[in-house]
């Protein structure tokens, strides 16, 4: 019961995270448009390392039960 609970709080963390991360990438990019290319690079990177962080979560929360 416990490592779903661990794993559902994992990814209502990492929803919550890539959210903001896209949020503020549309409006540095609405604020700039010619940094684009170098906003986009830097929001999927930052993305990846979110969703391997919660990814990482999960299955700690798994195998700690």
């Amino acid at each position: 019961m416990y490592g779903a609970i661990g794993a559902g709080l994992a990814a209502i963390g990492a929803g919550i995270g890539v959210g903001q991360i896209g949020g503020k990438a549309m409006e540095a990019i609405a604020r700039q448009p010619e940094a684009l290319a170098d906003i986009r690079t830097n929001m999927i990177i930052a993305a990846a390392l979110v969703e391997g962080a919660a990814l990482f979560a999960i299955v700690i929360s798994f195998i700690a039960k």
